[in-house]
């Protein structure tokens, strides 16, 4: 029987640790031997002018995909601040070419706690606008990300905590 493909989409302001998580998600499933891969989403079209509206990040995540199915792979953990939006998700799936079972997390953080980590990793002169565009974005993920997507607080929390509760979310350690 042929393991049905999953995939783990992590969304979220910057700040929030979508990162951290994913790295630590990647250890937990590392250390139970569960087969996946990790795709850091904000690297695949990661250039300037912005290639968006060309659609390089699902077709560079449908490459990818394509070489770890290849390989043998059938869950994935994806990360990029707006995986979680109905619309982006449904693209992210389609470019996977299959129909995953998916779990969608948004991690989430108070203005303060975010301002707070990207002063600690933002050096040069952008760190207010990238504090304000993470605002705006988490007011707009908090409103616009469907009722399915589970909400997991950063808040005061331990990566190894937030981890453990994303992936109990999965069902990948069952």
């Amino acid at each position: 029987m042929t393991l049905r493909c999953q995939a783990l989409f992590i969304g979220g302001r910057s700040g929030v640790g979508k990162t951290t998580v994913a790295f630590e998600v990647h250890a937990r499933l590392s250390a139970a031997r569960v087969r996946h891969c990790l795709i850091e989403g904000d690297n695949l079209d990661l250039a300037y002018p912005a290639p968006w509206e060309h659609g390089l990040a699902e077709r560079n995540l449908a490459a990818m995909w394509a070489n770890y199915r290849a390989l043998g792979y059938r869950r994935m953990v994806y990360t990029n601040v707006a995986s979680v939006f109905e619309g982006v998700l449904g693209e992210l799936v389609a470019a996977m070419g299959e129909q995953p079972e998916v779990t969608a997390v948004l991690l989430t953080c108070t203005d303060a706690v975010a301002a707070e980590r990207l002063a600690g990793r933002e050096i040069g002169s952008a760190l207010d606008e990238h504090i304000e565009r993470g605002r705006v974005m988490a007011a707009k993920l908090d409103a616009e990300a469907p009722d399915r997507v589970h909400r997991v607080g950063t808040d005061g929390r331990e990566v190894s905590d937030i981890a453990a509760e994303v992936v109990a979310l999965t069902g990948w350690l069952c």
